[in-house]
């Protein structure tokens, strides 16, 4: 009993033991009212409360959306013409976005949809090189460089908003800027048709011709 009962249980069980052989009733009650009070303290045992906060997931843009979900086609053995068909309606495009289908419709709309895909990445390249104007609007735009602007206004004629060769150049330059599809190479900056023999021609390198344009790099 030693082992188990403290000083308070001690005595509870004295004042038992005396009731049982006869100790007198004044005697117990002066005894019980000098016992400890005996209180059961009971613990419990609580895990620390760590809150699982989630990462916040950052909301895709359209350029990431439809480079996104053109992978995922590609993979599937979706060819170009699929590709560019799906991405011919989507969100608006932005006005840079949109000088770059304006001069995939006036300079490629007759040629293959590899040509059309190399003449955006072309503008493209151009306002990333550092050595041409640093918006695709103002490579379109800048004089003497695409023979349908007006080299004096900057002017570029409208498009046939109905027609199936715009909704090609708007396909084609979804993909474009997403970098959804291969094309030419970042260093490949200019081109020219295939009838015309310009002298700087000779003084670069050529990449690839595609249809009748010839495309080169320094």
């Amino acid at each position: 009993m030693k082992k188990f009962l403290g000083a308070g249980s001690a005595s509870a069980f004295a004042v038992a033991v005396t009731l049982t052989v006869g100790g007198s009733g004044q005697a117990l009650a002066q005894q019980v009212s000098q016992l400890p009070m005996v209180q059961a303290v009971v613990k419990t045992a609580t895990a620390p409360s760590t809150p699982i906060v989630a990462s916040p997931v950052a909301p895709l843009n359209s350029d990431q959306a439809v480079a996104r979900e053109a992978s995922l086609l590609q993979r599937a053995g979706w060819p170009l013409y699929a590709l560019v068909d799906k991405f011919s309606a989507g969100a608006p495009l932005t006005d840079q976005a949109n000088c770059i289908a304006v001069a995939v419709y006036h300079e490629a709309r007759g040629e293959s949809l590899e040509g059309q895909l190399a003449v955006a990445k072309v503008i493209m390249n151009r306002a990333a090189s550092g050595k041409y104007p640093a918006s695709w609007c103002g490579v379109v735009k800048q004089p003497w460089q695409f023979s349908f602007v007006n080299p004096r206004s900057g002017y570029m004629p409208s498009v046939d908003e109905a027609s199936a060769s715009w909704r090609k150049a708007l396909g084609v330059t979804r993909l474009a800027v997403a970098n959804a599809v291969q094309s030419v190479p970042s260093d490949c900056l200019w081109y020219h048709a295939d009838y015309v023999a310009p002298s700087w021609g000779r003084r670069l390198n050529k990449v690839n011709k595609i249809g009748a344009h010839i495309f080169y790099k320094a």
